[in-house]
């Protein structure tokens, strides 16, 4: 299948797929990850799953399922306060509690 076709297919069966920044620590933003998580959740949740996806506990993050890495190095930090998802145009920002739109 092409990847057109897997990308109609995943927003088909109810998939939306939202960008991960890194900017806390970092020069210039970069977005480091794209994250699947199901268009049924709400706003909160899914920058919740985004954020839990890729934080490191029993294995590198970009090995966890539905996490798709766009970063060039061999590794990447986990995801941290400052740092950002992009859902849809409405981008948000990782608080010390919560999230916050910018």
């Amino acid at each position: 299948m092409s990847m057109k076709f897997d990308a109609l297919l995943k927003t088909y069966d109810g998939v939306d797929s939202v960008a991960v920044i890194h900017a806390a620590f970092d020069e210039t933003p970069r977005t480091v990850a794209m994250v699947e998580v199901s268009s049924k959740l709400s706003t909160e949740s899914k920058l919740e799953r985004a954020f839990m996806l890729t934080n490191s506990v029993n294995d590198a993050w970009w090995n966890n399922e539905g996490v798709t890495p766009v970063f060039p190095e061999k590794g990447c930090r986990s995801t941290s306060v400052g740092d950002m998802v992009l859902i849809g145009t409405e981008k948000y920002k990782c608080d010390s509690s919560g999230w916050s739109l910018i």
